[in-house]
C-alpha cells in the first residue's frame, strides 16, 4: 500500500504557501477558503484524501470552486508548492498524460488537463504559445512524476 497523496501535514503546507490559510477538517475532506478583496475572487479548495471515485477505485480528490467554475481532478498523484509563486499544483498522471490543477494565493485557478507527459521535457517554447503554456506551468511538477523521460543526449 502506498503512501497517501495528502496528510495534515501536507494540507498544512498548503495552507501556509496559499497565504496561511485557515483549515476547515470535515468528516471526510479538507476546505480551505482564499479571498482577493481588491479583485472581489473567492475561491474555495476542497482535498479529498481519499474518496469512492468509481465501483471499485478510491483516491485522492480536489476540488475548486468559483464564482465561475467548478473543477475537479481525480486520482491527485502529487503537488507542488511554490512560495515564490504563490501556488500549489496539483497533479494527475495516467497513461503518459498528465493533468494539473494550479491554486494561487491570489484566489485564481487554471486547468491543464490531459497533456503529453513529453512536453514538459521536451523545448516546449517551439510550440505556440497556447500549448507552451501548459508547459510552463506543468514543468515545476517533473521531479515528482512517476515517470521519468531518458535525457535526449543519453540512449
Amino acid at each position: 500500500m502506498s503512501d497517501p497523496v495528502f496528510t495534515k501535514e501536507d494540507i498544512a503546507k498548503i495552507a501556509t504557501c496559499l497565504g496561511n490559510l485557515e483549515i476547515a477538517d470535515d468528516r471526510d475532506h479538507f476546505r480551505l477558503k482564499l479571498v482577493q478583496r481588491s479583485d472581489k475572487r473567492q475561491l474555495s479548495l476542497e482535498i479529498y484524501p481519499e474518496v469512492s471515485l468509481s465501483d471499485n477505485a478510491k483516491g485522492p480528490l480536489v476540488v475548486v470552486y468559483t464564482g465561475s467554475c467548478h473543477l475537479q481532478l481525480h486520482n491527485c498523484t502529487g503537488y507542488v508548492l511554490s512560495q515564490e509563486l504563490g501556488e500549489v499544483t496539483f497533479i494527475s498522471e495516467c497513461l503518459g498524460k498528465i493533468s494539473g490543477l494550479v491554486v494561487e494565493r491570489e484566489a485564481a485557478c487554471s486547468l491543464y488537463s490531459n497533456v503529453d507527459r513529453k512536453l514538459i521535457s521536451d523545448d516546449f517554447t517551439s510550440f505556440g504559445v497556447e500549448v507552451m503554456l501548459s508547459g510552463v506551468a506543468l514543468s515545476l511538477a517533473e521531479d515528482i512524476l512517476s515517470v521519468r523521460l531518458p535525457d535526449k543526449d543519453t540512449k
